[in-house]
């Protein structure tokens, strides 16, 4: 029983430890701006062509409208240091709308526009105000202008779902986990349709076909070895090999599902090796009795009541590569790609791997985001041990 409390202790200072840092993350704060969309600030004419409004300056557009927001201002270092609080995606913001809808050139909107990291940080108290202007993330100056948004209603938040449609960026306000999440999607994917088969055909094999012999013996305790190597060798397996003898791409889903299929293969074959001795001979006896034959015996009876053990051991052996990034390090896995990967041979990142990049990144912004991303990949793994359970409990039968 004390070892029982110390660990769920130990799991529950954790878990709450993660989800306090990283649940603002979730939610992004914004500052209403009234935007004047002038077409001579925007040198255009009312009717613009699609082609002219794309050659725009926004940022000049963005500026200006400050300048016009904060007439006070006008010292040089003092207008950079307002445009600072705003997130560098401001002027991305004002193109998306006017080529949204044209009609805006020439009229008058306010527009929410995202704070940056560290306006945010200050906003959700995750970064301390009440400190020295040399060790704060905002100066004095920007401290009284987000006062003054505050105080006249122009501080808001909103719902951040480009945390998980957005790649990574080098600003944390504008960093998500869309790529990361599909270079998971598509890791998992070429690990399942490569383990799984080669997993459950191996199993077939030494659980029935296999003699009895010392070759058998000894496929079956390297079997038994090998779900005990560390991860990182089958890193060093897939660049030796994989990388380096066949030349495939770097970086890829590809190669890092053929790493985490390597990988994740003993679990497979042990738990579906599990499967089989599980059936009761009474199966077999009965179905040979019937006048089947030993591979309708195996493939019509013994394999489809084994199946749902199999797919227990899968799905635990997928959760498993799920969470692994040395094999990933290993392969090239940890460059900064931008782009969200639409296919297995583009270049792409995992889930672990981002977490790892961000946790080591010096930016403050991103210790949010590495708490989050933790989160993320928790509810992944909760709900693939979940979705492992439930098939048991389904499909599980009691001989």
């Amino acid at each position: 029983m004390t070892g029982v409390v110390l660990a769920l202790a130990a799991v529950s200072f954790l878990l709450v430890t993660i989800f306090s840092s990283g649940y603002s993350a979730f939610w992004r704060t914004e500052i209403a701006l009234t935007i004047e969309f002038d077409p001579k600030l925007m040198k255009v004419e009312p009717d613009a062509t699609f082609d002219q409004l794309q050659q725009v300056n926004y940022l000049a557009l963005f500026r200006k409208n400050l300048e016009r927001a904060f007439p006070e201002v006008t010292a040089r270092a003092d207008r950079r240091e307002l445009a600072q609080m705003f997130s560098e995606s401001a002027p991305d913001l004002l193109r998306e709308m006017v080529l949204a809808d044209p009609g805006l050139v020439g009229a008058r909107q306010v527009v929410s526009v995202l704070a940056s990291s560290s306006v945010d940080m200050i906003t959700k108290g995750n970064a301390p105000r009440d400190i020295d202007e040399a060790r704060r993330v905002i100066s004095d100056q920007q401290l009284r202008w987000l006062d003054r948004f505050d105080e006249s209603g122009l501080l808001g938040s909103r719902f951040n779902s480009d945390f998980f449609t957005s790649g990574p960026s080098r600003s944390p306000e504008l960093a998500g986990l869309g790529g990361a999440i599909a270079g998971s999607a598509l890791l998992l994917l070429v690990t399942l349709l490569l383990s799984f088969p080669v997993g459950v055909a191996a199993a077939v094999y030494l659980e029935e076909y296999a003699p009895q012999n010392r070759l058998s013996e000894i496929i079956e305790v390297n079997i038994n070895n090998l779900a005990a190597v560390p991860s990182i060798i089958f890193g060093l397996l897939g660049l030796a090999v994989v990388l380096n003898f066949f030349g495939l791409p770097r970086g890829t889903p590809l190669v890092g599902g053929i790493v985490l299929s390597l990988m994740t293969l003993p679990t497979i074959i042990i738990a579906s090796r599990a499967a089989l001795k599980a059936v009761p001979p009474s199966i077999r006896d009965g179905a040979l009795a019937m006048g089947a034959s030993p591979m309708q015996v195996m493939f019509h009876h013994v394999l489809p009541l084994a199946m749902p053990g199999m797919l227990t051991g899968t799905i635990i052996g997928l959760a498993q590569a799920l969470g692994e990034t040395a094999p990933l390090l290993m392969i090239g896995m940890f460059a900064f790609v931008a782009d969200i990967p639409g296919s297995i041979l583009d270049q792409a990142s995992a889930l672990p791997v981002q977490i790892y990049l961000w946790a080591e990144s010096s930016e403050r912004g991103y210790v949010e985001l590495t708490a989050a991303a933790i989160m993320v990949i928790l509810v992944f793994l909760v709900a693939m041990n979940l979705l492992a359970v439930l098939l048991r409990k389904k499909f599980e039968r009691r001989w």
